[in-house]
């Protein structure tokens, strides 16, 4: 047993001094012809893959594993069991990382190999308190202590485990109580801006209600003042009317006075011409008198009706500048609430459907350790810091047109691109996020700087078909959902602050585009295992074109 300990660990040295490469072992792999030599090249492979490749480390440390079975070695059976156990714990499937680390225990068990029984009780553990079963945990490691008490071999390092274990699962049920107390502070807090959102809404409302009733008194008062207006032009028209009736009488009379002095006698001819002369300049003078009585009247008439019609057209223009003002601003404020096809609908028919979208983008970010920030930082200051993070968010994503904020909740940021109707790619939404990570990451070395507590965040990104729509009818909210929606809060969970994590999905649309790192995979509700992958920059080409 000694002789073939020492072969192995042998094998092991040479193949570190002489740094072969994967491609090397493969190939003596492939061209050994003893069976013990492909089990401990096998083993050698799992060792250089677990590195690189979880899968490849799996394959080759249970060939190993089969084969030091059937040989009946037990110390390279407990080895490759190990090694498979840490392969399949690289790939975040700790049930069949337990069942390996089990098999590695049984084995080290029967090989005697004390340090190998102490790190397979230690993952399995480990693996046990990561599920919050402490139990199981405790009993693992009550175990481990039961059979190096009945071997009889030294457990003193055992014993320390055991103590350490004790201490922490106590410590974690401290902390556990702790995080439950602020997260029932963080609900009371959401609650309440709940409540003081629904206020603004409320008033938002009213203020409609008031704008729509005065547009209907302006437009009232306008009725009215077009009925004087036609008025005044009947008056107009009765004067002229007066007028042309006054100048025939003028005429006539005129002309019967010349009729009755034409057959006066000749002897009365000087004194008929003298009256004639005198009555004429009479009738000439109560002409002139009559003519401009009527000029200066019809005069008055319109400049009374010139003034008048000036001033109402100044107080029309007036009000109408006032009803534009008061349109436009009720029209920013719905389009600050809703996307402008769905603000149009509403408008246009009270109501706005649903609609299904087959390829969108889903952004979540939310911030890191925020309840430990908000302890550091008065009410204000928090208030005005998370103010000024979500209004730099807001303004990223407006140089976007195919991308739409849904909403905020508490420190979590929500937006969405391809909302637009036409099959959108997320190429901006990619460049969003990392633009928001740049921002954040310059806030941070400002704060370092100052000795200030700073906000760092996790942005994870989805993408894939969702439904989008307007929920509600008073206090009314555009809204989205599906898997795609949940699929992209799995990515922010599970990702890193100051990176963007993104799913296989979306890195299938952006790869050409943009330089990503592959970080494993993630279990998501109704779609099993998904792929995950960090997004570290944009290629040199893409950046080319944007510029």
């Amino acid at each position: 047993m000694k002789q073939l300990f020492i072969l192995f660990f042998l094998s092991i040295s040479l193949a570190g001094i002489a740094q072969e490469s994967i491609e090397t072992l493969e190939k003596e792999f492939q061209e050994a012809s003893s069976g013990k030599d492909k089990m401990y090249l096998a083993y050698q492979l799992g060792e250089a893959y677990l590195r690189v490749n979880a899968d490849k480390s799996i394959e080759y440390g249970k060939q190993a594993y089969q084969m030091a079975t059937n040989m009946k070695i037990d110390a390279m059976a407990a080895q490759a069991a190990y090694l498979v156990g840490q392969g399949y714990e690289r790939d975040r499937n700790d049930r069949n990382a337990e069942v390996w680390y089990r098999s590695a225990l049984a084995a080290a068990k029967q090989a005697g190999d004390s340090d190998l029984i102490i790190k397979s009780v230690e993952k399995r553990s480990r693996l046990a308190t990561k599920d919050r079963d402490y139990r199981k945990a405790y009993q693992i490691v009550e175990e481990a202590f039961t059979y190096f008490s009945q071997k009889g071999t030294s457990i003193s390092d055992l014993e320390n485990k055991f103590e350490r274990q004790k201490s922490q699962l106590e410590k974690e049920k401290r902390r556990l109580d702790d995080e439950r107390e602020a997260l029932q502070t963080e609900i009371d807090n959401l609650i309440s801006e709940r409540d003081v959102l629904s206020t603004d809404r409320d008033r938002l409302q009213q203020r409609q209600q008031q704008l729509v009733q005065e547009k209907k008194q302006v437009e009232d008062k306008i009725s009215e003042k077009e009925e004087e207006l036609a008025t005044v032009a009947e008056a107009k028209q009765r004067a002229e009317e007066v007028a042309q009736n006054k100048a025939l009488e003028v005429k006539q009379l005129t002309r019967q006075k010349l009729e009755q002095e034409a057959v006066l006698s000749a002897k009365e001819a000087e004194l008929a011409k003298a009256t004639l002369e005198a009555e004429r300049a009479t009738n000439r003078q109560k002409q002139l008198l009559i003519l401009a009585g009527f000029g200066t009247l019809l005069a008055l008439l319109l400049l009374v009706l010139f003034l008048y019609t000036r001033r109402s057209r100044r107080n029309l223009k007036e009000k109408n500048k006032i009803i534009q003002q008061e349109r436009e601003r009720s029209e920013e404020l719905l389009l600050n609430i809703l996307p402008k096809p769905i603000a149009d609908e509403l408008k246009e028919y009270g109501k706005a459907k649903a609609r299904k979208f087959d390829q969108v983008t889903v952004l979540f970010s939310d911030f890191v350790n925020f309840t430990a920030i908000a302890e550091k930082l008065p009410p204000e200051e928090l208030v005005e810091e998370l103010d000024k993070c979500f209004k730099a968010f807001d303004f990223i994503i407006s140089q976007y047109d195919d991308i739409e904020k849904i909403k905020t909740i508490g420190d979590a940021y929500m937006c969405a691109g391809g909302l637009t109707g036409r099959k959108g790619m997320p190429y901006n939404i990619i460049r969003a996020a990392m633009e928001m990570q740049q921002f954040l990451d310059e806030q941070r070395k400002e704060k370092m700087r100052l000795g200030k507590p700073y906000f760092e965040a996790r942005i994870g990104v989805h993408t894939g078909p969702v439904v989008a729509g307007v929920v509600g009818v008073n206090k009314f909210a555009y809204d989205i959902w599906g898997d795609t929606v949940n699929i992209a809060s799995r990515m922010e969970a599970n990702g890193q602050e100051g990176h963007v994590n993104i799913s296989d999905t979306t890195y299938g649309l952006v790869k050409y585009q943009f330089d990503c790192e592959y970080r494993g995979k993630v279990q998501a509700k109704n779609k099993g295992l998904i792929d995950m992958y960090f997004v570290r920059s944009e290629k040199a080409k893409n950046l080319a074109a944007v510029s």
